[in-house]
């Protein structure tokens, strides 16, 4: 029988490092096994120092968590890999841009490349588009504005993925763009109100188009989100978009393989299986939305 593996992917972490690991407990229980990896789409604001984090994180009220990781005063559970986002210790990350460990069993996979985890073809890509800086060369990162530049990616890194192939899993920050129109063609009355048509960016959607990975993850619009790309003599590619971490229910997805194939998926940390291999990956396997009190779902960004 080949073997069995439970992955979890989180969306944007923003530096709440306890709270995603108390989730990954919760999985654990609710699953009845160890997870095996762990992805992390973008976005993860991994700082060393507690004062670089409050300097200098997009979320800066949040605690500067991951220096205590960094410290080794605590230590990660399960093995996290993670891409860079456009909020990130950039000035740390740039001397590893083929990738390296920040604190033990917490690896910066690189700017752009593909790696084999547990069996998987994993492809990913750092950061977001910006169309200005595409072809400008990366500069170390040390004033607000060079710091800001690393969260872009560059022509030669889309380029070292174009001819990657059989590829599993991928990793990127930002969507491609014309999912939200695919989802929209599918589905004229969608479950639930659907994401501006802009989102996300072409460069990205023509080298997902290329690689055609069997599943695809994304972060940085803080939505989630589910469509398959797909076409004659085109294979399938899933796509799951997911939330950044402040809730579970759509920051935390999970895929279970046999082998290289993956024969359930879900969302949050009940356990719940949302789809099985055989069924339709679209916007109907998007967990339920949370209502507050006046009939609003919690947290509603659409």
């Amino acid at each position: 029988m080949p073997e069995s593996l439970l992955v979890a992917a989180l969306g944007d972490i923003h530096g709440r490092f306890h709270r995603v690991e108390t989730w990954l407990d919760a999985l654990e229980q609710s699953r009845g096994r160890r997870v095996d990896l762990v992805f992390a789409v973008g976005d993860v604001e991994a700082f060393r120092r507690a004062d670089d984090h409050r300097r200098k994180a997009a979320k800066r009220t949040m605690p500067a968590e991951f220096a205590e990781y960094a410290d080794g005063v605590r230590r990660v559970k399960r093995p996290l890999f993670f891409i860079g986002g456009n909020n990130e210790d950039f000035a740390a990350l740039h001397d590893m841009q083929d990738g390296g460990l920040l604190a033990p069993d917490v690896c910066y996979l690189g700017r752009a490349g593909v790696r084999e985890l547990r069996g998987l073809r994993v492809a990913y890509l750092s950061g977001i588009h910006a169309p200005r800086f595409i072809d400008q060369p990366l500069k170390r990162p040390m004033a607000q504005d060079t710091l800001k530049q690393a969260g872009y990616f560059r022509t030669p890194e889309v380029e070292r993925l174009m001819d990657v192939r059989d590829v599993d899993l991928m990793l990127v920050h930002e969507w491609p763009r014309g999912i939200v129109q695919r989802a929209r063609e599918e589905n004229p009355s969608p479950p639930r109100p659907l994401p501006s048509y802009w989102i996300g960016n072409p460069v990205t959607r023509r080298l997902v188009d290329t690689v055609q990975p069997r599943w695809l993850l994304c972060g940085h619009s803080h939505k989630a989100f589910a469509v398959t790309l797909e076409g004659p003599g085109r294979p399938a590619t899933r796509i799951a978009c997911l939330d950044q971490a402040a809730r579970p229910q759509e920051a935390v997805f999970w895929l279970e393989y046999e082998g290289r194939e993956v024969v359930r998926a879900g969302w949050g940390t009940s356990g719940a299986v949302a789809w099985e291999a055989g069924q339709r990956w679209d916007l109907a396997v998007l967990p339920v939305p949370e209502v507050d009190g006046e009939g609003t779902p919690a947290g509603a960004g659409y």
